[in-house]
């Protein structure tokens, strides 16, 4: 019995990478690979995709590890110059932000919680 082959990534317009029938990227995958996740601990970070979609992009990324590698690199500098660009716009905003966020998180390293005023703040 002859199959037709089964495409588990394609190429977008853009150039960037998705796993088949889902708007998941192949360089998130590929991240989470080269972290030392296996398959089932990146099908439990991404629920959506089944382990043979997992496997069939992970044997599509080791096939072409050159090309991947190099629009990876790419992506990870493109993500820079955005956080660059946003830190330089939005700078006062972050700094206050990220200043309330060590001000209000609990000492223990837990989630800090949303008391509107006038709360009781006892109950947690």
């Amino acid at each position: 019995m002859v199959q037709t082959p089964i495409c588990y990534v394609f190429q977008t317009a853009e150039g960037g990478w998705r796993i088949a029938g889902s708007r998941i990227s192949l360089d998130s995958v590929v991240h989470a690979y080269l972290e030392g996740q296996n398959p089932e601990a990146i099908a439990e970070d991404f629920p959506t995709l089944s382990l043979e979609q997992i496997h069939g992009a992970l044997a599509f990324y080791l096939r072409h590890r050159e090309e991947i590698n190099c629009y990876v690199e790419m992506q990870d500098g493109r993500w820079e110059q955005l956080r660059t660009e946003s830190e330089a716009v939005h700078g006062s905003l972050l700094n206050r932000l990220r200043t309330h966020r060590r001000t209000t998180s609990k000492p223990s390293g837990g989630v800090a919680t949303y008391h509107p005023a006038g709360a009781n703040r006892s109950a947690n």
